[in-house]
């Protein structure tokens, strides 16, 4: 059974050694730019080079976080970052948008690609579709119970690695815009301000009191005493969550899946005073998600992390000696040579020229014992590879000449396990954008939650309708050839079965195709006629056209993206263009989750499935459940309906969730005759896009 590895964030440099110095297998850090932690301390081309340079020479892999959404007017930039981590022979790059993993394939088509957990890869058949792409990992949803970890562990075909340890999104990672359409910064860029920390309440309240309660706020995931059995079970990377915390915490965090990864016992108290949320929650593993997982920061705890620190800078003050080395010794008349092998084969040799002296008793055990100090460095020997020669002898050597051949044969093999090896690079680029201008017709489509919401005369003027596959069998026949069928943006548990069941069962029956989400619904929709809705993440050219080769016939554009790189997003099929459309309506999902706020007032025998929750400035955000996860909508919706020709697409999408048959009938008319909204509404990020 292989070793799980363990795999340390790291922010910055002193992050670095602190991972490495406590026991680190891995590390994974950020690329300036690129990556979704933009207030980390990241890497550039130079520093990263320092950093893969000394993690190598350690026997540490390094892993790059390129896991961000790009635009358009990005991907040069992008194209210089992925040839730096080339460049840097860093060990895999972890990656959320199809345009970064499309263009590896193109500059840099050795070097392995991981998937981002903010790929919302949470099931077997999103982690199969991966590895048809050519990804070698999946970062698994922090979400998954044991059972389902094991499910896609032992059939996806390629590695996966599982967050053990550390802060908990509210959402499913990738499917987060709370952050971006409450305050502009994107947690798909990595710049979440982290909204789910603030005050948000279930409870009732009346109307202008704001919450008060942190009913949004999870505790940190903490499940290094299963490490064993994720061990057991085939995962090959344990991931540790925190490049924005301490090299205190990282540093403890390792100590702990040490001992974890063998079964041992380990200070809880101590991890929790390093960092915790008023505790720790193993609910989703354990598949317990209830109140129970909920939890804030309190002073309590800030005071006793800060009592705690000094004691833990004791786990990473030394270097680890980890590097097994097989040491070999001649000594002749003339003088000495020590030589240094590692695993890889990597040798270095010192030459002493102290004069040997005749020896009066054996003195082998003296130099093994000599030779075996490696303390202080990242070198171990054992005494069974140590192998002294004397020709001639016994010689005498004093000890300090011997300490100094040791010295000097482990600095050269550092230096040598130092030397970076790049990946090797073609000469690719960037194509150039396409730039788009308005089409002479626009179309609108209509997305219902259910078939009570449809209009009576909903057929006139409307392009396509959109309803989830669960109401299929309500559609009238004559209707399907414009009904496209909305896939679950998450499918936890058997909802992937039960999804591809009926799937199987709607494709011959008449419908346009089918409204998709996740990387997952390509593979479950293979050869079917398919259509791309927002929970794709497509903000640049590149991920359309991926998309478009994948065989998405149409698709929306990420309602985070700005009208000016909106406009360079033009994929085609054949020769011929693939329309492309954005929301013009709609209460955005800002979240969608598996634990359930509401679980904080009462349990699910008790819930009608339906809730709200006020923020500190007494905003009410709908709560929905269903399909074992729950959505928050923003109070405000989304309106473009008087702003026909703003954005140059094919169509536009009236998203209706928590509206009337007779509300959303007259949304639709306001949309077709171009009139202004009545009541508050929100242009969303089309003109001010986000940071």
């Amino acid at each position: 059974m292989s070793k799980i590895e363990i795999l340390a964030p790291v922010g910055n440099e002193e992050m670095l050694r602190a991972a490495v110095f406590s026991g680190a297998d891995a590390v994974y850090l950020g690329f300036s730019g690129f990556n979704a932690r933009t207030s980390a301390n990241n890497f550039n081309a130079d520093t990263l080079k320092d950093a893969v340079a000394f993690c190598h020479a350690r026997g540490v892999a390094v892993h790059v976080a390129l896991n961000t959404t790009v635009y358009g007017g990005e991907l040069p930039a992008l194209e210089q970052a992925i040839r730096a981590v080339a460049a840097s022979g860093a060990d895999a790059v972890i990656c959320q948008d199809l345009a970064v993993a499309t263009l590896i394939g193109k500059i840099a088509p050795q070097l392995p690609r991981h998937g981002s957990t903010q790929m919302s890869v949470h099931s077997l058949q999103g982690a199969l579709e991966l590895k048809e792409l050519g990804f070698t990992r999946v970062v698994l949803a922090r979400e998954l119970s044991m059972p389902e970890v094991e499910h896609i562990t032992k059939h996806c075909g390629i590695e996966t690695e599982c967050f053990v340890h550390g802060a908990l999104c509210m959402c499913v990672s990738g499917q987060c815009y709370m952050s971006a359409f409450l305050g502009g910064r994107s947690g798909n860029r990595g710049s979440c301000a982290g909204p789910c920390r603030l005050p948000f309440e279930a409870n009732a309240l009346p109307e202008g009191k704001p919450g008060r309660l942190h009913h949004l706020s999870l505790k940190d995931n903490s499940v290094i005493d299963k490490l064993d059995k994720l061990q057991a079970l085939g995962v090959a990377s344990a991931k540790i969550e925190g490049r924005l915390r301490t090299p205190e915490y990282v540093a403890a965090a390792v100590s702990a899946c040490l001992a974890g990864r063998e079964g041992r016992a380990y200070d809880r108290d101590l991890l929790k005073n390093a960092f915790s949320r008023s505790g720790f929650t193993s609910g989703y593993l354990d598949g317990k998600i209830d109140g129970t997982m909920f939890g804030v920061r309190s002073e309590a705890d800030a005071e006793q992390t800060k009592k705690t620190l000094p004691m833990l800078r004791e786990l990473y003050r030394r270097e680890r000696s980890r590097v097994p080395v097989k040491m070999k010794l001649e000594i002749e008349e003339g003088g000495e040579k020590l030589t240094v092998t590692d695993a890889d084969g990597s040798r270095a040799f010192a030459y002493g020229d102290a004069e040997p002296q005749p020896a009066r008793t054996d003195p082998t055990e003296s130099l093994h014992r000599s030779l075996a100090k490696t303390g202080g460095t990242p070198f171990a020997v054992e005494d069974q590879d140590i192998t002294v020669e004397m020709d001639g002898g016994p010689w005498f050597i004093p000890g300090g000449a011997v300490n100094e051949l040791r010295r000097e044969a482990l600095d050269a093999l550092l230096k040598k396990r130092e030397v970076l090896r790049p990946w090797p690079t073609t000469e690719e680029h960037v194509p150039a954008l396409p730039l788009r201008t308005l089409p002479p017709h626009r179309t609108l489509r209509a997305r219902f939650e259910s078939w009570e919401q449809v209009p009576e005369r909903a057929l006139d003027g409307i392009e396509y309708f959109i309803l989830p596959i669960a109401q299929a069998d309500r559609v009238p026949r004559e209707w399907r050839a414009k009904t496209l069928l909305e896939l679950p943006r998450v499918m936890f548990g058997k909802l992937e079965e039960d999804t591809a069941r009926r799937i199987a069962a709607t494709q011959d029956a008449g419908f346009a195709g089918y409204e998709v989400s996740n990387i997952a619904h390509l593979r479950l929709c293979r050869g079917l006629p398919m259509s791309g809705s927002f929970g794709l993440n497509i903000t640049n050219q590149l991920a359309a056209q991926f998309y478009a080769d994948n065989g998405l016939g149409s698709m929306l554009i990420l309602p985070e993206v700005k009208d000016s790189d909106i406009s360079t997003i033009a994929p085609t099929h054949n020769g011929r263009p693939v329309p492309t459309g954005v929301l013009v309506y709609g209460h955005m999902p800002l979240m969608i989750t598996r634990a359930c706020p509401l679980q904080n007032i009462h349990d699910c025998a008790h819930c009608d499935k339906t809730g709200v929750l006020t923020d500190r400035k007494a905003k009410k955000f709908p709560v929905r459940c269903g399909l074992g996860v729950r959505t928050i909508y923003n109070p405000v919706p989304i309106y473009m309906g008087d702003k026909p020709g703003a954005l140059t697409v094919d169509y536009g999408v009236a998203y209706f969730t928590l509206e009337s048959r007779e509300e959303a009938a007259k949304i639709l008319e306001m949309i077709r005759t171009h009139a202004p909204f009545e009541g508050d509404f929100t242009r969303g990020l089309y003109f001010k896009g986000t940071n």
